[in-house]
């Protein structure tokens, strides 16, 4: 275990090599934190917050196997003894968009395990570590959970996206009641029409929607509308909150007439 110098606090992302994982683990960097970057493919997030003063330990895993679970918390653990933030960004979406009577149990579970599973069973771990740690220190402790506008917002075409996600929203709302008095504040990220590799499949139909009026502001997302927000919550800058969800929309769900 290095020193962790200047008592800085230390996040986990998961999902942090691309996209809004990449750009909350920079955010939360430039925030003072040290960073454990998680990704499924490689350790190349490595080099995401150099310049920044943080210090970043990559782990590669599949949030889906939840015996590597152990891995990515005791990455924090080893490295500066203490974990103060747990951003559950890794997702997948549908194997393929189409007919809700088509959906297949393979693409089904696959979202279940990723979205939904995975962001139950690594909190659970988390908040115990965090638990075991007592009290914060003078920091704030938090777990975030990137959602999507799709909890609230209909997408026939991928309805086990919306399923898995829908779950994850009650996941934030127990475990914020659950660790309310202990101070771990748990929050809800919600992403609407965001720039990443997730969304470029279908970029011409969001152009239309946004060209139309669809979005209030007038423009795609960008990872870093979204990491802003996480980085306000790992801050404590939402006190007196519990199981808060923000959209971060542009206005795309805002009900309108």
């Amino acid at each position: 275990m290095t020193e962790n110098v200047g008592g800085r606090p230390v996040a986990i992302v998961t999902g942090a090599a691309r996209g809004i994982g990449r750009a909350c683990a920079g955010a939360l960097g430039e925030g003072g934190f040290h960073i454990v970057a998680h990704d499924r493919e490689g350790d190349e997030e490595r080099e995401l917050l150099r310049g920044l003063g943080a210090e970043v330990r990559a782990v590669q895993a599949d949030v889906a196997d939840l015996a590597r679970h152990g891995e990515i918390v005791d990455a924090a653990m080893e490295e500066w003894g203490r974990l103060d933030c747990l951003v559950n960004n890794a997702g997948v979406g549908a194997m393929r968009r189409g007919d809700l009577l088509d959906v297949s149990p393979e693409s089904f579970d696959r979202c279940i395990q990723v979205n939904t599973r995975a962001v139950f069973f690594l909190s659970q771990m988390a908040a115990r570590r965090m638990l075991e740690q007592g009290g914060g220190g003078g920091r704030h402790r938090s777990i975030i959970n990137i959602t999507s506008s799709n909890v609230v917002a209909v997408s026939v075409s991928r309805g086990e996206y919306c399923v898995s996600k829908c779950a994850s929203t009650m996941t934030t709302k127990l475990f914020a009641v659950r660790l309310a008095e202990a101070g771990i504040g748990v929050y809800e990220v919600r992403p609407g029409i965001i720039e990443t590799e997730m969304t470029r499949p279908v970029k011409e139909r969001y152009d239309a929607l946004i060209a139309g009026g669809g979005v209030p502001v007038g423009r795609w997302g960008k990872p870093g509308d979204v990491a802003a927000v996480v980085r306000a919550m790992a801050e404590g800058k939402m006190p007196y909150t519990v199981g808060e969800a923000v959209m971060v929309d542009g206005g795309l769900t805002m009900p309108k007439f």
